[in-house]
């Protein structure tokens, strides 16, 4: 069967062959490889910033963000059949004994910093024709969302965000007011998708961008009642004025300079979320003092969001539903490409396009 791999170390990339993975073990699923989407981590492990091959290989299979369909389920597999829709999860858990989290299979909070990710570190992705995988790592998915759910992944990104905004709101003792003010930075995928989620709940959502006010982006953040500020524009202290107070800020620009600027306007109690992992970049100069007395006299909180657990994606999976309920059509704007696997590098490589491209693999191989 064929997948497109890295190695690192030759600086090399292409579609390869490996052998078929064969039949699943007593707990275990193999799946059909329906898309898989590409995404600014598959770009940096091709421009080999990143990526780390599975102990003992040379080549690291990528892909993170999977829809698959089930082909085969092992004996002891009770809540999967063939046919099915199943999304998976990126990282898997470390194997130290003594990591709870881990061990309670909470791996998106490991404490060794040794676990696995798909696709990623030390472990094969989804960009190839088949995959077997343990049947607790997979998520159903209704059928209805066939045309969408490559998006859970990413979607599951804010979906841990919201967790955790939660549980850093109800240490206050007094219920938050009915409105919140979220400033999410940034609309590329996962910046576009986070709007919605906090959409959902109820947020007063403002998108901080660099696309200018008649692209696209913007269109589509106006559509789902968000506002979009063009960062070309107006400046950081221009959209303080605008967001007043800014609860919440998601980042998903990856750009760590202009994020901590604005940490500066962050609100009494308010929560500032990461997403971004940028690359090693020269240091820069920042008023760390004020950020740190802002932090400190107004009880703030940072926090990082990445490659979240289950019940994130089930949260995605059910936001998918009720986005396609509530904006009919708006995730398939999200959409630029969906092409077969032997066009896959010239979307991995080079400039990037659109918003999120998706390599088919119900398209012919070649």
């Amino acid at each position: 069967m064929k997948a497109f791999s890295v190695r690192p170390a030759q600086h090399t990339y292409a579609v390869m062959e490996l052998p078929d993975p064969g039949l699943p073990g007593p707990t275990q699923v193999r799946f059909r490889v329906l898309e898989v989407g590409i995404c600014g981590t598959d770009r940096e492990i091709c421009g080999f910033h990143y990526g780390f091959p599975p102990e003992g290989a040379e080549e690291l299979v990528i892909g993170h963000e999977c829809l698959g369909q089930v082909d085969a389920v092992g004996e002891q597999v009770e809540h999967l059949n063939p046919g099915d829709l199943v999304v998976p999860v990126v990282r898997l858990p470390c194997s130290d004994a003594g990591c709870l989290p881990c061990v309670e299979e909470e791996q998106d909070f490991c404490n060794t910093g040794n676990f696995l990710e798909r696709g990623i570190k030390g472990a094969h992705g989804f960009m190839t024709e088949y995959f077997i995988d343990e049947a607790s790592r997979l998520h159903p998915v209704p059928p209805h969302l066939r045309k969408v759910a490559v998006l859970t992944e990413p979607l599951s990104i804010a979906e841990k965000a919201l967790l955790q905004i939660q549980e850093v709101q109800e240490r206050l003792p007094w219920p938050p007011p009915k409105e919140l003010n979220a400033v999410v930075l940034g609309a590329g995928p996962i910046g576009l998708l986070g709007c919605m989620a906090f959409q959902l709940r109820g947020y007063q959502t403002t998108v901080y961008s660099l696309e200018p006010e008649d692209h696209p982006k913007a269109e589509l953040v106006r559509d789902l009642g968000a506002t979009y500020v063009c960062a070309r524009n107006h400046d950081l202290e221009a959209l303080d004025r605008m967001v007043q107070p800014m609860d919440v800020v998601y980042e998903a620009a990856g750009a760590p300079r202009l994020a901590f600027q604005l940490l500066k306007y962050l609100d009494h109690n308010g929560v500032f979320v990461f997403t971004g992992v940028p690359g090693e970049k020269p240091a820069s100069e920042l008023d760390m003092a004020h950020i740190m007395r802002n932090m400190v006299l107004k009880n703030q909180v940072v926090l990082g969001t990445v490659n979240a657990g289950r019940k994130a994606y089930a949260n995605a999976l059910e936001d998918l539903e009720r986005i396609e309920e509530r904006w009919p059509g708006i995730l398939d704007r999200l959409f630029t490409a969906h092409i077969p696997l032997s066009e896959a590098e010239h979307y991995l490589v080079g400039e990037s396009r659109g918003i999120k491209n998706v390599v088919d693999f119900t398209q012919v191989l070649s």
